[in-house]
């Protein structure tokens, strides 16, 4: 099986071959920080983040960058209705929508190139891209001359002569054609302004993304990706700027996300219908919001609304019931028990269930269908499960690790920061009952925990499985869910789904 993605500069499903064997450089747009980060942020970075998951699943080695926008006309604004520095206010922001991604359970990118830090590599790329004749300077802003890029529009199929007639030249812009787009724009009374060829000023939106995507990760590299909504202008003008400078490909890969409706309806700000990602998250549970996401193939616009968490909520409650009786009739010990002709078939199944699911993430990175061979092989399962007697225990090990492993491509059976907030207090009894007095004791709750597994796994070493079971039922009592794996137990606090 190979893995194919849709380019949506092709127009076509492609096989994927990277720039260079084994790794993977991908870079995805990222956030413009003048508000806080809602569920359509979320539908697009979980998205690649699914993406990467899987990516290194083939045993890729892949590098993330996500930019930050902290330089930008909408933070401007934003930050002179309150009364504060720009760049302050930009960073506040910074923080609260990368905490508030966290808190949703996705993973970080590696790097967050700001744009406020790349000031002086824009402006080399902008002095290139005059050079070689594609820019030009007007009274201290400097435009990107589209006639002098023939390719302008290849990305969203358009031709420049039917894009010229749309065109217009807004007040005080000083550009030659309706269609030629800011590199650098003159600086003005109370913005952020840095040094330059052409005087004072800040970088125009589009420069950063080719700027920081060229200097982080080479010309071309593999996937660039972003909501639908920057096809055009914006990824169409990171295209021009960073093929006029270089004179070399750009992207091998584009990959575009379908735009999240809310109840039937375009989100906007006029509509009222903008929700936060903190303010979601005191309702439903991280996972549910995940599960609803990947349910929608990522170039879909999925609808979201109560309904639809209610039976991404119901999907999920399934998943669990499955992981948490396989983790029981795992632990169980059966010795002598030769495996029955239906747990050798059954073997057969999980297997196959690895298969299925690979095929459906090689097509583009199917999500739905990927789903849908999770719950086919849960049905299996439970009917399995439901004509075996004692069930071999090394077999439904098996199944919950594959069943862990591929859930966790979509984000799913993870664990997230905010589910390992454990009150020290609650736990300072069994560190009374099980810890010896001489070790020192933890100062946080989490690492109380940690240190009663070290306990455990003495005692199991032991074959003391009185006291690793009373120290399992225990911390179950407190809401602690213990999973032994094969690189050594991992917790988590149940949830209420």
């Amino acid at each position: 099986m190979v893995l194919k993605i849709y380019n949506t500069l092709t127009r076509k499903k492609e096989i994927f071959t990277p720039v260079e064997k084994g790794k993977v450089k991908m870079y995805v747009c990222g956030m413009t920080v003048y508000s806080d980060a809602h569920i359509g942020h979320a539908r697009t970075y979980l998205a690649f983040d699914i993406v990467r998951r899987y990516l290194e699943y083939k045993g890729y080695d892949v590098f993330y960058v996500q930019n930050i926008t902290d330089v930008d006309d909408k933070i401007i604004a934003a930050a002179r209705e309150r009364g504060e520095d720009p760049l302050e206010y930009s960073k506040r922001y910074t923080e609260r929508c990368l905490k508030a991604l966290e808190n949703l359970g996705i993973r970080p990118a590696d790097i967050y190139p700001k744009a406020s830090e790349t000031v002086p590599d824009m402006i080399e790329m902008i002095k290139k891209i005059i050079e070689r004749g594609y820019g030009y300077v007007a009274d201290g802003d400097v435009y990107f001359s589209v006639e002098k890029f023939p390719d302008y529009g290849k990305l969203s199929n358009q031709k420049i002569e039917e894009l010229e007639a749309g065109a217009r030249i807004e007040p005080g812009e000083k550009k030659r054609n309706a269609l030629d787009f800011a590199l650098w724009k003159k600086a003005k009374h109370g913005e952020p302004r840095w040094d330059s060829p052409w005087g004072k000023g800040r970088p125009g939106w589009h420069i950063e993304c080719s700027t920081m995507s060229s200097k982080y990760l080479g010309l071309p590299f593999d996937i660039h990706g972003g909501g639908m909504d920057l096809k055009f202008p914006h990824h169409e003008n990171e295209i021009a700027q960073a093929e006029a400078a270089t004179g070399k490909k750009f992207v091998n890969y584009w990959m575009h996300v379908g735009l999240l409706t809310v109840n039937g309806e375009k989100m906007s700000k006029s509509l009222g219908n903008i929700i936060n990602i903190n303010d979601i998250l005191k309702k439903w549970d991280a996972e549910v919001i995940r599960l609803f996401y990947a349910q929608a193939h990522y170039r879909s616009p999925p609808d979201f609304s109560e309904k639809a968490l209610q039976n991404a909520k119901k999907s999920l409650e399934r998943i669990y019931r499955l992981k948490e009786r396989l983790e029981e009739l795992s632990k169980r010990r059966t010795e002598g028990k030769e495996p029955e002709i239906a747990e050798k078939e059954y073997l057969k199944i999980i297997e196959k269930f690895r298969e299925s699911f690979e095929e459906a993430m090689d097509d583009d990175f199917n999500t739905p269908k990927a789903l849908g061979v999770i719950f086919d092989f849960i049905g299996k399962t439970n009917k399995f499960l439901e004509k075996t007697n004692n069930p071999d225990p090394e077999t439904c090990r098996k199944a919950l690790d594959t069943l862990i492993e591929l859930c966790s491509i979509l984000t799913l059976l993870q664990d997230t920061s905010t589910e390992k907030q454990i009150n020290l207090e609650k736990v300072l009894p069994l560190l009374e009952k099980y810890v010896r007095e001489d070790v020192k004791r933890p100062t946080s709750g989490e690492n109380a925990i940690e240190l009663l597994l070290k306990v455990r796994e003495e005692a199991r070493a032991q074959k003391d499985w009185n006291k690793a079971d009373a120290i399992r039922k225990d911390l179950q009592e407190l809401g602690i869910e213990i999973e032994d794996t094969k690189k050594g137990p991992r917790w988590r606090k149940k949830r209420a789904l």
